[in-house]
């Protein structure tokens, strides 16, 4: 039985940025994630936007949580090194009855404090964003984009640097509350805790529900994107966004730059009944087109090169409009039970603000002592941006920074090896991916995966067995088809 004082179930973004929180006190801290990697539901599956707050309905923990998380973001990427652009949106209209929804908008983000908000006609913005025709349009220069995946990584990483414990492949299965502290049954073992903190996600009524009947339902709900070629970058210079959709509780097919060149289109919004049905569908990947079409028409089809789905928690069904606000709470029934309820966009946003939130709460019930001393993150820039002098003394110091293994994006034998000694100990092609971006070029992996797989091999000692692709059954390799005694 391993003890510890605080429990985290859920190694997503909301779960990660409250262990780097609770990272700066003397409390010993677990995060139980079930997948191979933090950042392995939602929180990578997802467009990256920091959002304003102009789409929360005033007064609500949404638009509470959202507004106060953009105003920490610029600081925390300054301490952590992950990056962030704020490159602004603007939430087109397409006629005047559209605008009218445009003023409600800005009515909205006036409500909660957003700050700049302007009402621009058509031909303004075309002089900003040469593709995109509109009648008019509403810009939000407040919001920002960033690496969703990165942005978790670099809290949980820092986090395990501050002797946060993490536990990855470790699904919960079983909790009970005993006395004073929690019983929780996984499949790496029983651990206890004192207070338990419930951030599992789209799995959050699955965990109240081991000790006590949850008053409430989660409505899965699918998101597509589909993913555009870094070589059309300059299509669009800022997030560009419809006028929300009403009766779905969600803000519609809009178009994103990320941080690395490429945009996204999408996402769809699917209520399903598999929380785990992550599939990307041809009907959908067209009508995802098609709409962003609607917004750039030079859009080119060759233009996509990849496909994805997250899966949204809501906690209000399509019949009831698809919208409700977090519930964020200590279980009245089983205290110590800290629940964050029903977190979809603006989830990332608002991930900072909830962290800080749910440490004044367990302050409440755990003295919390400041640490003398904390381990900051090391500023790490790609071996590519590096200027030809520095890249020459790397190579001169260690010749495997000059070989590449990712043609599309330039990454290195070396930073292929560092991604694999990260602080959490994942070790998956995935974890490489989302630490180095080995695999998200064109080809997506067709070309350096099999070099990724001879350097786990052949560099980290990996058996070839054991090598996943991202998940805990995600095993890529099970019998040789010729074997070494023949000679091939």
């Amino acid at each position: 039985m391993k003890n510890f004082q605080i429990a985290i179930i859920g190694g997503g973004v909301v779960g990660s940025a409250i262990a780097w929180e609770l990272s700066r006190y003397k409390v010993n801290v677990a995060v139980f994630e079930k997948g191979s990697d933090v950042a392995s539901g939602a929180s990578k599956a997802n467009s990256g936007v920091i959002h304003s707050g102009i789409n929360s309905t005033p007064s609500s923990l949404k638009a509470k949580y959202c507004v106060e998380g953009n105003k920490l973001f610029q600081s925390i990427a300054d301490e952590l090194h992950f990056p962030v652009r704020w490159v602004g949106k603007f939430v087109i209209a397409k006629d005047e009855e559209e605008v009218k929804e445009l003023k409600h908008l800005q009515e909205i983000g006036k409500k909660n404090n957003v700050q700049n908000l302007e009402i621009q006609d058509g031909s303004h913005v075309q002089k900003k964003e040469k593709n995109v025709c509109c009648h008019a349009a509403l810009w939000v220069p407040g919001a920002g984009i960033t690496e969703p995946y990165k942005f978790t990584i670099a809290l949980a990483e820092n986090a395990a640097e501050n002797k946060v414990s993490f536990f990855l492949e470790t699904e919960v299965k079983g909790m009970r509350k005993e006395k004073d502290f929690f019983k929780l049954q996984t499949n790496n073992g029983s651990f206890q805790a004192q207070i338990t903190i419930n951030a599992a996600g789209i799995h959050c009524r699955e965990i109240v529900g081991m000790v006590e009947e949850p008053d409430f339902q989660v409505y899965p709900c699918r998101g597509e994107y589909l993913v555009l070629d870094k070589n059309y970058a300059s299509l669009i210079a800022s997030m560009i966004y419809p006028v929300p959709v009403k009766e779905m509780g969600v803000l519609g097919v809009h178009l994103t730059p990320t941080i690395d060149g490429n945009i996204l289109l999408g996402p769809s919004a699917e209520f399903i009944n598999d929380v785990e049905d992550k599939k990307t569908t041809k009907e959908t990947m067209k009508t995802l087109f098609a709409e962003a079409k609607d917004i750039i028409p030079i859009l080119p089809e060759r233009a996509v090169i990849n496909a994805y789905a997250g899966i949204r928690c809501k906690l209000a069904s399509p019949s009831k409009g698809g919208w409700a606000d977090y519930r964020i709470e200590q279980s009245e029934i089983t205290p110590g039970l800290i629940n964050l309820l029903g977190i979809e966009s603006p989830g990332l946003t608002a991930a900072p603000a909830l962290a800080k939130d749910i440490v004044r709460m367990i302050g409440e019930s755990i003295p919390l002592k400041t640490k003398e001393k904390v381990k900051h993150s090391i500023k790490r820039t790609r071996f590519v941006d590096l200027p030809q002098e520095e890249q020459s003394q790397l190579i001169a110091q260690d010749e495997r920074w000059g070989r590449i293994v990712c043609r599309c994006e330039h990454i290195t034998e070396k930073e292929i090896i560092d991604a694999l000694a990260n602080p959490l100990g994942a070790k998956t092609i995935s974890a490489v991916k989302y630490r180095c971006r080995a695999g998200m070029g064109r080809c997506q992996g067709g070309f350096c995966t099999q070099h990724i797989v001879r350097i786990m091999e052949e560099q980290c000692r990996m058996d070839i067995h054991d090598i996943k692709l991202r998940s805990p059954r995600s095993t890529l390799f099970y019998n040789r088809t010729r074997e070494a005694k023949h000679g091939r």
